[in-house]
């Protein structure tokens, strides 16, 4: 089962957290999930370029948080902060109108060990022609010297144009406890355009498992 599901679903409500948080009447609800997907939506287009991981969304009664988690935060914010500016002149088009409108910028301190940045930049260098056998390699080593205990990489596709049939090809170090609901694994999807197709990368990052602490048991 844990080949088969997102691990970061499957481990919801035990290590991971939604990354969208709010309760609202029948009449909001499509409204807001409406409103959440084009926020992330206009981050990918927008700021492809910025390395950003995920956007995090708080709702409370006139109160709107947008937590932005990116490898590049000087990108995000621009000189004396007109990129944040221009981005809240462009999501107040999207979101429905509050009167609190919060957005902060967290940078990601170590990039090589985020699944999503990962597959991102294999899809990158896919784009600009590099072999994918020396993407995925690359990658995975930066993955294991930032401190991880284990990485998978995964390109499906026509990969290399050599023939029309699409396949999948993958590489794998150290431990992935796909099962096991206690292991910090992170995961990350990402797509890469190239003259033969599209192609799909998947990252599995596994940071070792997170135990109880000493006030709600063992160790």
């Amino acid at each position: 089962m844990g080949q088969k599901v997102n691990p970061i679903g499957l481990r919801l409500g035990i290590n991971k957290d939604w990354q969208s948080t709010w309760y609202a009447n029948k009449q909001d609800f499509a409204k807001f999930i409406k409103e959440d997907h084009d926020i992330r939506e206009y981050f990918k287009k927008k700021h492809a370029q910025s390395s950003v991981s995920k956007v995090e969304i708080e709702r409370t009664e006139n109160k709107l948080v947008v937590n932005i988690y990116t490898g590049k935060p000087g990108m995000i914010i621009g000189t004396k902060g007109v990129g944040i500016e221009q981005i809240k002149k462009d999501l107040n088009k999207i979101i429905s109108p509050v009167k609190n409108f919060i957005l902060n910028v967290k940078e990601i301190k170590k990039p090589d060990l985020d699944a999503q940045l990962v597959a991102d930049s294999i899809a990158v260098q896919l784009e600009k022609r590099v072999q994918w056998r020396r993407a995925l390699k690359q990658a995975m080593q930066r993955v294991m010297k930032a401190g991880a205990k284990g990485c998978k990489v995964q390109v499906s596709g026509v990969i290399d144009g050599a023939n029309t049939i699409g396949r999948t090809e993958k590489y794998m170090e150290g431990s992935l406890p796909l099962h096991t609901l206690r292991a910090d694994v992170d995961y990350g999807v990402s797509s890469a355009f190239t003259n033969y197709g599209k192609l799909g990368i998947k990252c599995w990052i596994f940071k070792g498992e997170i135990l109880k602490s000493d006030k709600g048991g063992q160790e």
